[in-house]
């Protein structure tokens, strides 16, 4: 459906302290559509804010567009704040793309700004 409306123009997306994007999860694979996906416990944890504080309260599952479709997108935003960020974002733009840390997929890209705070920046300055 999405292709058939023309394509994603741009897909702004956060990272999650355990290099997830969109609720792709580290995994032994991703999936390539939008799919269902089961929460894992520190997304939740990192979620519960959202929810009153209540992780409980939190969705065990999410929508997910996959990678597929977020990397068919004809440009990519890369938020990330805080220093809880900043080991996941250096891994993220300088290790190899691997599917334990989905956001390393956006190196695969031509087209990607990552906008960064200090603190979720501040494991990229060089020494």
């Amino acid at each position: 459906a999405i292709a058939a409306a023309g394509g994603l123009d741009i897909q702004i997306l956060g990272i999650g302290t355990n290099g997830h994007i969109g609720f792709n999860e580290p995994a032994a694979g991703l999936n390539a559509c939008t799919h269902r996906v089961r929460l894992k416990p520190e997304t939740r944890r990192s979620n519960a804010a959202l929810f009153g504080g209540d992780e409980a309260a939190v969705p065990a599952e999410a929508l997910s567009m996959g990678m597929g479709t977020i990397l068919r997108a004809r440009s990519l935003v890369l938020l990330a704040t805080g220093a809880s960020k900043a080991g996941c974002v250096e891994r993220a733009v300088r290790r190899a793309v691997t599917t334990q840390l989905p956001a390393s997929f956006l190196q695969l890209h031509g087209d990607v700004d990552v906008m960064l705070d200090e603190a979720a920046g501040s494991h990229l300055r060089q020494p």
